[in-house]
């Protein structure tokens, strides 16, 4: 069983974006330039770009983002094993984030409580 139909939420940003790119194709524009440009210096190759690219679209919770990405790291040659290392770091990661902010808010309120 799958949590989601990944092939058709690719499909779906896609078609979707031609609204975007409609009304604003000096948007599209660049934002697809910035995606080509990604990796052009050749330092990472592709299979250790795409773990990067979704463990970042995990943080994010970007849906359309590990769908793209997840159709390139096949492509690239990603095995499940690699990906679930990544993901690993990503929600260590993510937990970590959420500690620092967790310490942010108890020094937020103590600021105000003293206030």
């Amino acid at each position: 069983m799958f949590l989601n139909n990944w092939v058709e939420v690719l499909k779906k940003n896609r078609t979707a974006s031609a609204t975007l790119l409609e009304h604003h194709p000096k948007l599209m524009s660049g934002f697809r330039g910035l995606n080509e440009a990604q990796g052009g210096t050749g330092t990472l190759d592709a299979k250790t770009r795409e773990l990067i690219a979704l463990a970042v679209a995990v943080t994010t919770r970007c849906e359309g983002c590990i769908a793209s990405h997840a159709q390139a790291a096949k492509a690239a040659g990603v095995t499940e094993a690699e990906l679930a290392e990544a993901m690993s770091t990503a929600i260590a990661l993510n937990a970590g984030a959420a500690y620092v902010y967790s310490l942010k808010a108890m020094d937020a309120l103590k600021t105000f409580q003293q206030a």
